[in-house]
């Protein structure tokens, strides 16, 4: 897996709310974070934090950088309460940027922090409680939990080919904790899609 360093040559901007913390969301990729919209960049990242919402400027961002068809993601962070929910975060967001995929969901531990990440496709799950994180299956249980949401997931991604996130034609939304690494490795392969800046 590649390092932040090996997104200098990507143009790469943050978006968001303060109570997202969208500036160390930049550090964590090699981002910049910006406040208004950025034509010329490779990837437009969106943080949100479920507990504050999502701001009318990062709708406005938004909406202006459908006319260059950058490739967008939304990553919702601040995930270290029980009260914080992924799925929420992900349905406001749906209603103020376009439909997103979700192609992993947060498990939680017995204390109800975020401990883990379920991959939806082929319902591996990856797991940060060990360093390094272990990819293992996923119990019946857990099959049954996300059963919903993986249909959704396939029902919005079947018309997609490979190149669809790259070609700014799908959204998707990764829940990250960047204290406890969740969905850093997530978001890095996303970024390893994109073509390098010119």
């Amino acid at each position: 897996m590649s390092s932040p360093s090996a997104n200098a040559v990507k143009r790469i901007h943050v978006y968001g709310h303060a109570s997202a913390s969208p500036q160390t969301v930049a550090t964590a990729f090699g981002a910049r974070f910006t406040d208004s919209p950025e034509g010329e960049s490779d990837l437009a990242i969106f943080a949100i934090n479920p507990s504050a919402g999502i701001d009318q400027l990062a709708i406005d961002n938004w909406a202006a950088l459908d006319d260059f068809q950058i490739p967008r993601m939304v990553v919702v962070n601040g995930l270290e309460g029980q009260e914080l929910d992924f799925e929420d975060a992900v349905m406001v967001a749906n209603r103020v940027f376009d439909q997103l995929v979700t192609p992993y969901l947060v498990l939680h531990d017995d204390n109800g922090e975020a401990a883990a990440l379920i991959r939806l496709q082929d319902l591996q799950i990856i797991d940060y409680t060990k360093n390094p994180p272990q990819l293992r299956a996923s119990d019946p249980e857990h099959e049954e939990l996300v059963r919903e949401f993986r249909e959704e997931y396939f029902d919005l991604t079947s018309e997609m080919d490979e190149g669809a996130f790259a070609a700014g034609i799908l959204f998707p939304a990764i829940p990250i904790n960047l204290i406890k690494g969740i969905g850093v490795d997530v978001v890095q392969s996303y970024i390893d899609l994109l073509p390098s800046g010119s």
